[in-house]
């Protein structure tokens, strides 16, 4: 066995720089009954140019619709280098990923996000006095995925990732995860005892009866592993000291998968440390400690100083005693070794140097990139000044801007409305892909007076109706949206209002409702929000439109421009007095792409067709998920009650939100405490599925539930 450790226990050493890891893996193959379509070859074409040719930064202006991500996926497959896809947030995360899974089945497709689901930073407000302790709720499924991404580049080089920013922020050094790995081959020849001690090093637990992710058994001569990355089970059996067969299992039905020569384990967490690393950290914390309490004494803030002494050696105490304390991530400068003020160790250190960045969305994702450092460091520095951490606390951070370029190679950005980092990066030149596959060209832009603006509105919004299509409308003001909303329902129009209050699963509610023709007209502030590309809208109306500020933006325009480009007869009324900047803009902007689009279809003698798309499609698995959960059993026989039927009408139950459908206080105690329990298990379940925002709403029902539950015991009710 060839064993990377501190632990001396074992002769043969594998010890080598990250860069220099032999990485397996095949090439990289787009799997699609589809081929690149419209202009999207010459997009492709020019993207491998450009990169091929050296150039560092190449912008991609993607028109919605246009199939960008596609566009990335045949783009991967051209440069054969393993890539890191970034995304302004973990729901689009989610999206790429589960497209690029498809479109690479014989690859490695990762999945790399923050794992809370709940997360409350340490933090101080000296005005009040309040100290917020660190408050998280960590997902399990999403700390195995983001150990697969690690395992897997340290492993092969066919491997895209997609991250959000969090892929910025502080990760144990891949040098150290990689040396603390065991590679077990056929034959090699280890004590069995050793090799145990050597997993519960590397944070691995044994448990012979709940076998689990990051444990471990042992039956005799067989050792079995669940890895802190794998869905399948590691069974090594041994016959006396020599490795005689290495399977990969089911951890539940202890089926053989597969059998293999060799495989390598990687640790339990992405922070080892041995104890001779542990023993170094603690000194220089104990050194950092009396520096940092003489300075505040010096200062004559004594309270600081206490409170800093105790609670550090406290946590101090915690390290030598068990290994780990509460916030020992404040502590991983003297962990890594690093000196004061350098970067820590990030996902991208993972990645082999001529690894390409794609940033999608980068007109979001760009500015979060640079914004996060300063947020986090200026938290920190309140807890330092006061003496509730060390100094060294403000080196677990994420990357400063400069950091991050430093550490990224050739980058791709996409983006419909690319920023003036991007474009000042490139010159100004992008390669632009807005032909659609389909045919259909941006809408028309009409700019109208505000005089008469709301009957002439009715008059359109009647006009599509009698179409069965439907209207989007932005207002600048809630206030607005309110008063216009009530209007319109005075005058018989099926109208509805969207606001940033209505929740994950209420809004996919009135999304799919307006497309299934329940309403014909949406009113909101901000509808430029993911999944609000509706096939069925032909006209969206923008008041106020002359009013400059970043809802009326240049980008923001051609962004609320886009949210008509889906229909074949789209246009875009614009009411305003004077054409302001951002308007002239977007305006020359969208008739730009027209006539390019309009030229393309004349052409090639394409018909433009209307975007067919099922009512379910938007955000469907979200929504899916949502009707799962809404069909709750109630009554029979509590939790072993039949849950494979479609529940009766009336089954379902109504607490304060959009999950269940009667009123509970007519329920009785057990029949309310066994709904609790199913939803519960709902909850977890979406969490496993990456569905955080159905699983924050059931968690939120579940709470009203267990209030009314509470309610019950009080008054005695059985």
């Amino acid at each position: 066995m060839a064993f990377a450790t501190e632990r001396p226990v074992l002769a043969h050493s594998e010890y080598r720089p990250v860069s220099d890891i032999p990485r397996k893996g095949g090439k990289f193959q787009v799997v699609s009954e589809y081929q690149p379509s419209g202009d999207q070859p010459e997009a492709i074409d020019e993207l491998e140019r450009r990169l091929k040719r050296g150039e560092k930064d190449v912008v991609l202006l993607g028109a919605t619709g246009t199939g960008k991500s596609a566009t990335t996926a045949w783009l991967i497959e051209r440069m054969q280098r393993p890539t890191l896809v970034m995304a302004p947030n973990k729901t689009l995360a989610a999206q790429l990923a589960n497209e690029l899974r498809e479109l690479f089945p014989h690859n490695a497709v990762e999945y790399f996000v923050s794992y809370y689901d709940y997360y409350q930073p340490e933090a101080y407000v000296p005005q009040t006095d309040t100290y917020i302790e660190k408050d998280s709720s960590i997902n399990d499924d999403v700390e195995r995925l983001r150990h697969s991404a690690t395992m897997s580049l340290l492993s092969r080089r066919d491997v895209i990732v997609v991250a959000s920013v969090s892929c910025i922020y502080g990760l144990g050094t891949p040098q150290s995860y990689l040396d603390r790995s065991m590679l077990l081959r056929v034959g090699d020849e280890i004590d069995r005892d050793d090799l145990l001690r050597a997993l519960v090093d590397v944070q691995y637990t044994r448990n012979d009866l709940a076998f689990q992710r990051g444990t471990f058994r042992v039956r005799g001569d067989t050792l079995e592993v669940i890895p802190a990355y794998e869905e399948l089970a590691v069974r090594v059996e041994m016959f006396g000291d020599e490795i005689d067969k290495l399977y990969y299992l089911h951890p539940l039905t202890g089926e053989i998968v597969s059998e293999v020569d060799e495989l390598r384990i990687f640790p339990a967490t992405h922070y080892v440390t041995g104890a001779d690393r542990m023993e170094r950290a603690v000194r220089d914390i104990e050194r950092e400690l009396e520096e940092r309490v003489a300075e505040l004494e010096s200062q004559n803030k004594l309270l600081e100083a206490q409170r800093l002494r105790m609670r550090t050696q406290y946590d101090i105490e915690m390290m030598r005693q068990v290994g780990f304390c509460s916030g020992i991530e404040n502590y991983s400068r003297h962990l890594d070794g690093r000196p004061p003020g350098s970067a820590p160790a990030t996902l991208l250190d993972y990645f082999p140097e001529d690894f390409l960045l794609v940033i999608d969305e980068s007109h979001v994702t760009v500015p979060q990139i640079g914004g996060m450092y300063e947020g986090d460091a200026s938290r920190k520095r309140m807890l330092v000044e006061h003496g509730f951490r060390l100094p060294s606390a403000l080196d677990n951070r994420p990357l400063t801007w400069e950091e991050f370029t430093d550490r990224i190679g050739q980058t791709v950005y996409l983006s419909a409305t690319p920023g003036p980092y991007e474009l000042g990066q490139t010159g100004g030149e992008f390669v632009e892909q807005v032909i659609r596959p389909t045919g259909l060209v941006d809408p028309e832009v009409i700019v109208k007076p505000t005089k008469g603006q709301i009957d002439d509105l009715v008059h359109e919004i009647r006009v599509r109706a009698e179409r069965d299509e439907r209207v989007l409308v932005t207002t600048l003001t809630k206030k607005m949206a309110e008063d216009l909303t009530d209007y319109l329902l005075e005058l018989g129009i099926r109208v509805r209002y969207l606001h940033s209050e209505v929740d994950t699963l209420r809004r996919v509610e009135l999304l799919r409702q307006l497309r299934s023709g329940d309403y014909d007209v949406l009113v909101g502030i901000n509808l430029l929000r993911e999944g609000l590309d509706l096939p069925e809208v032909s006209l969206v109306s923008i008041l106020d439109a002359d009013k400059e500020g970043f809802l009326r933006s240049g980008t923001s325009l051609i962004q609320t421009i886009g949210r008509a480009a889906r229909n074949v007869s789209g246009q875009v009324h614009m009411y305003a007095d004077t054409i302001t900047d951002s308007m002239q803009y977007a305006i020359d902007e969208t008739n730009r792409r027209r006539e390019k689009q309009i030229a393309y279809n004349k052409e090639h003698g394409i018909d433009p067709q209307p975007l067919r798309k099922k009512i379910a499609d938007i955000l469907d698995r979200v929504y899916t998920e949502a009707e799962d959960s809404e069909q709750v059993q109630v009554g029979g026989s509590g939790r072993n009650a039949s849950r494979g039927k479609k529940p009766e009408q009336g089954d379902r139950v109504r607490s304060s939100g959009v999950l269940v459908d009667r009123d509970v206080k007519g329920m009785a105690r057990a029949e309310l405490a066994d709904l609790i329990a199913q939803m519960t298990e709902q909850m977890m379940q979406a969490a496993r599925d990456l569905q955080f925002e159905l699983a924050a709403r059931l968690r939120d029902e579940i709470a009203e539930l267990k209030k009314e539950l509470r309610g019950m015991d009080a008054a005695g009710v059985q």
